[in-house]
């Protein structure tokens, strides 16, 4: 597939990593880890400003108006400055959940305060059960069988788990399922929540991304200032072989998260084949790029104090959101298998 992005969509993706370099600073997120919280409202407005919020409300309720093929650039910056606001939980799945739920009152409430930056939207998906920024959001949007419920907050029980990423504040939600908050259920419910897991998962292979190509970056900045024997340790063949395999499996992942945004974005049959096989692609990349970037920091990579850290945890917490790599892989397998039945041998499955 031949997949490339026009000048809007660069430039608003240069535009994003623009902002996020100045107003997402490691320093940022570091006061954010101090205390104990990690949304700050006056970098939402900001974002809100951008437009990031709003990018796939409908302009008819005052949004972006744009595709998973506008948005999945602008996740992978996310990505890259280890943003900690509920991104993809707000934007990439709640906005437009509430567009495909049909009921216009939900819709008219709730999108236009999305894309203003007024509301934050928890999300709450059974590969996904655990509610990121759940303390501060104003719409709960919770899984119960194939019933999606609309919950007040202030109607449910929040409780803090723990989690390695303090950028990721994760809660357990309790509430009583009822006529009340049901807003879907049956076939409808179940087409609902299977589009929210490929849009939440897309997002985060995005942010995965984006986090891997910081990794690479923090590690060979560090491998040209690291002296060893009166040479920086980056001229060393062993250092340079980790870091280009490290580059290899980002190029490799990349493309992948690309295509998996143009089959949400158009609804393709094999969409939850393609984002399967991006979220693992990306998590492969994002954890292979942990583990070398540590290993060229040396015990130094090991110290709190190191911004190495950051994009560590984002990267080992990415892996477990919207689907761990295991669920992904057996999703991919499912489909390969099914797939070589129906073709019969001697056949090769290609997908669409």
């Amino acid at each position: 597939m031949r997949f490339t992005f026009d000048e809007d969509q660069l430039l608003f993706q240069t535009t994003l990593r623009d902002f996020l370099s100045n107003e997402c600073t490691p320093e940022v997120i570091r006061k954010a880890w101090d205390e104990g919280r990690s949304h700050t409202p006056a970098l939402w407005a900001q974002l809100a400003e951008l437009g990031v919020p709003g990018l796939l409300v409908p302009e008819a309720h005052d949004g972006m108006g744009m595709s998973e093929i506008d948005s999945v650039l602008l996740f992978e910056e996310a990505g890259r400055a280890a943003l900690p606001e509920p991104v993809i939980a707000t934007a990439a799945v709640a906005a437009p959940l509430l567009v495909e739920l049909g009921d216009e009152a939900l819709a008219g409430e709730w999108l236009p305060r999305i894309g203003g930056g007024d509301a934050i939207v928890g999300v709450g998906h059974e590969v996904s059960p655990l509610v990121v920024d759940a303390d501060v959001s104003h719409l709960l949007l919770l899984q119960r069988g194939d019933e999606v419920h609309a919950v007040a907050p202030d109607s449910a029980e929040i409780v803090a788990q723990p989690a390695n990423d303090p950028s990721r504040r994760l809660f357990k939600v309790n509430f009583d399922a009822g006529d009340a908050t049901r807003v879907a259920a049956g076939d409808a419910g179940r087409s609902l929540w299977a589009a929210a897991l490929d849009r939440g998962a897309l997002a985060a292979a995005a942010q995965l991304v984006g986090a891997t190509d910081k990794l690479i970056t923090l590690a060979a900045e560090y491998a040209e200032q690291r002296q060893q024997f009166g040479k920086p340790i980056g001229s060393f063949q062993a250092v340079k072989h980790m870091l280009a395999n490290c580059k290899v499996k980002l190029e490799y992942a990349r493309p992948v998260v690309h295509r998996a945004a143009h089959s949400v974005a158009r609804s393709v049959s094999d969409r939850s084949l393609h984002v399967s096989m991006a979220k693992v692609a990306a998590a492969d990349a994002a954890q292979f790029a942990s583990r070398q970037a540590l290993q060229v920091h040396g015990a130094l990579g090991y110290t709190w104090e190191q911004d190495l850290h950051i994009w560590m945890r984002r990267a080992w917490s990415l892996e477990q959101a919207w689907g761990r790599n295991d669920f992904h892989r057996s999703r991919v397998e499912e489909r390969v298998l099914e797939a070589s039945a129906r073709l019969g041998p001697g056949r090769t499955f290609r997908g669409e």
